[in-house]
């Protein structure tokens, strides 16, 4: 009897230390209940506390935001002296059409959870009841009012609560689900007729499926809900275009739109503030942009051929090729006087320039198609490509020094040349000569690149062929032109000592990569880019001595391994693991060469506060491994008429360094149509849209461009 009377105390303890929840009150069309997510409360802490609704089937109750018609679920609560009831947490809801109407709301079950507090005061042990006046209007064709009172009996224990298991875990579901701010950046814009352009970027978007997206505005007087929203699916998010509700009838429309999105499943929290859009959640890319009177946006596919051609030749007169094209110059010197020859290198040439082209076209297609924006140069944003990128012009010019060979031709850099009467040796030379030229980019490319990368990827491909083709046209017709081989000089002893002397630029190469990757991963670099440089260094004179003595008759092959295994460990030392975070070039106000230009790191609020007070605002899209770029800024940039005209306008001076990967920067870039860097804009004292300078600057354009902004 005793061992019975000890199991029914011990049921009757169990049934304490749960919530006690009264029955579920029907109210006609639904059935309503107050349920906890957890066992208990202590005292200052924080439960949730559930609203439960089951709706019969076909009816539903509302949202927040009820839509066309309708009423959101209100609870009025009655509390304990000290206890606190915070707001409904929504989950987000569904479309309910109902003729011409849209709603927005919940069937067959739903959870409202609400924060419920207790005060600090509350004594361990007692069980308080907390009290809710639900009223709700549940619809099918006809809309019926409905109310309950409920209740629920919360017991007052210390310590950590434990779950509630008959409702704890679906409560804690419905608050993991519910829409919450996830980063995420939005802007609209009232379009002339009358429509929204509502815009939403960030990493939760990337990827995500976008045929389900819609918008759910917390104010129902900002959108017409029964007229639907287009999607227009972006690399980094989505556009949707909204009809605009009675707000935007108004004298005084709103400058926020703030809501859920849902989208793939899943909701999120949004506010979007009226200006410019951001490009990357177009996929039709950004608006046109001024551009010195002309129109970019227009440029269309003949065009964008013809500047990527254009370009793609200027690119030739750029600083990052010039030992690259004098590898190739010194090649078909050699070739002179054997026309066959000459003609087979300048057609493999051109087709490793091509190839490369289409290659580096493939990955920036398959990496935007993936969700994100990159642009030409984009792989020397990451360190490890830099710092291998080094580590090949530190081969290269150990190779031109002498040190070891890679076959018997000049050109023959990167491969064994020994086949194919060096036809191999000049397709990996066109192959290098796109590698180097990554960091620069010419007058007619940067408008040619920001269309084709917002284009199909026929397109794209296209507008990067022609860019190959301008750029590999001056030597594939120097080789068929017998008249100009001939005024090249007859091979001789001058060669060698011409290949030793190309090796300096490339050694300068190394250098100057080496420089980008310490601003990009901070001055410990240096030890490892050094380290690996070393490695390397002795495992290519390792494999200079084995040709050596293999062509003594010698066997070369424990030095050829000892060479190649130091070769993979230079390698890896130099790629791998990934390099941390740098500073960044322009972190703070500082100054510019000689002149001491004062510059601030760019950001859209700095941009708009400069423009808010009605100054100019000259802004320098750069990045370090943008030759272009470094040359524009010791040339024209830092010279005391560029500094003096800085002063007398009072224009600041933003400098947004993209030499390692800036979401933002990247995003500026396509709302002007650029794919890459330099780009420089000048924005008015009085307003308007930034005009966009020239890529090569003089010290007369920056005045000029300066005085002007003062005035307009």
């Amino acid at each position: 009897m005793s061992r019975f009377f000890a199991k029914l105390l011990a049921a009757f303890a169990l049934l304490a230390a749960f919530p006690a929840v009264a029955q579920p009150v029907d109210t006609g069309h639904l059935e309503a209940e107050l349920v906890a997510r957890d066992q208990s409360i202590a005292p200052g802490a924080t439960t949730y506390v559930a609203l439960r609704q089951k709706i019969d089937k076909g009816w539903h109750t509302y949202w927040r935001n009820s839509g066309d018609s309708g009423e959101a679920t209100r609870i009025e609560w009655t509390l304990p002296p000290g206890w606190t009831a915070g707001d409904i947490v929504w989950p987000a809801p569904k479309r309910q059409p109902t003729g011409p109407l849209m709603n927005y709301g919940y069937q067959d079950e739903v959870l409202l959870p609400v924060p419920v507090t207790a005060p600090a005061g509350a004594k361990p042990g007692e069980t308080v009841t907390l009290k809710a006046a639900a009223t709700f209007l549940v619809c099918e064709e006809i809309c019926v009012p409905e109310d309950a009172v409920l209740t629920i009996s919360l017991p007052v224990r210390e310590g950590l609560a434990e779950q509630n298991p008959a409702w704890g875990a679906a409560i804690a579901k419905t608050l993991a689900e519910a829409p919450a701010p996830a980063g995420l950046d939005a802007a609209f814009q009232k379009k002339a007729d009358g429509s929204l352009a509502l815009a939403i970027t960030g990493a939760p978007l990337k990827g995500a499926d976008m045929a389900d997206a819609y918008f759910f505005p917390f104010d129902s007087t900002v959108i017409d809900h029964a007229k639907p929203q287009a999607i227009e699916r972006g690399p980094e998010g989505l556009t949707l275009a909204i009809t605009a509700g009675y707000a935007f009838q108004q004298p005084e429309t709103p400058k926020t739109l703030a809501g859920v999105l849902t989208v793939g499943g899943k909701s999120y929290e949004v506010s979007a503030a009226e200006g410019p859009l951001p490009p990357a959640a177009s996929g039709l890319g950004p608006p046109p942009a001024k551009r010195g009177g002309s129109d970019d946006g227009a440029l269309g596919l003949p065009l964008a051929v013809a500047f990527a051609f254009l370009g793609g030749l200027i690119l030739n007169l750029m600083p990052c090729v010039f030992p690259i094209l004098a590898m190739k110059a010194a090649s078909l010197a050699g070739h002179a006087h054997e026309r066959r020859a000459a003609q087979g290198q300048g057609i493999a040439f051109l087709a490793g320039v091509l190839a490369t082209f289409l290659v580096l076209a493939g990955v920036l297609i398959a990496i935007r198609a993936g969700g994100a924006a990159v642009g030409w140069g984009f792989q020397l944003q990451s360190p490890p490509v830099v710092a291998g990128l080094a580590l090949l012009m530190l081969a290269v010019a150990l190779n031109l020094s002498g040190v070891f060979e890679v076959g018997a031709s000049l050109q023959g850099v990167g491969s064994s040349l020994a086949s194919s009467g060096g036809m191999v040796g000049a397709f990996f030379t066109g192959a290098l000569a796109v590698i180097v030229a990554a960091p620069c980019t010419a007058p007619f490319m940067a408008p040619a690149l920001g269309w084709a990368l917002t284009q199909s990827a026929p397109a794209a491909i296209a507008v990067f062929l022609a860019l190959g083709l301008g750029f590999a046209a001056p030597f594939a017709l120097i080789a068929f032109a017998p008249g100009l081989l001939s005024r090249l000089p007859k091979p001789g002893p001058w060669m060698d000592g011409f290949k030793k002397l190309l090796a300096f630029p490339m050694f300068g190469a190394a250098a100057w990569l080496v420089w980008v990757l310490t601003l990009q991963s901070g001055e410990t670099a240096l030890a490892r880019i050094f380290a690996a440089a070393v490695v390397l260094a002795l495992a290519l004179w390792l494999l200079g001595a084995a040709q050596r003595r293999q062509a003594a008759g010698g066997r070369p092959a424990v030095l050829t391994g000892l060479g190649a295994l130091l070769v993979i460990v230079a390698a890896l030392a130099a790629v791998w693991p990934n390099y941390g975070e740098g500073t960044a070039v322009a972190t703070s106000a500082g100054s510019v060469g000689k002149a001491s230009v004062p510059y601030e790191a760019y950001s859209r609020e700095k941009l708009a506060a400069a423009r808010a007070a009605g100054k100019p605002v000259f802004v320098n899209f750069t990045a370090a491994w943008c030759v272009t770029c470094q040359v524009n800024e010791r040339v024209a940039l830092t010279s005391q008429s560029v500094a003096d005209a800085f002063k007398e306008t009072g224009a600041v001076y933003l400098k947004a360094d993209w030499t390692r990967k800036d979401a933002e920067i990247e995003q500026e870039l396509a709302k002007h149509g650029r794919a890459g860097v330099p780009l420089y804009l000048v924005y008015g004292a009085r307003g308007g849209d930034g005009v966009i300078l020239p890529q090569i600057l003089t010290e007369g354009l920056v005045v000029r461009a300066l005085k002007d902004a003062q005035g307009r």
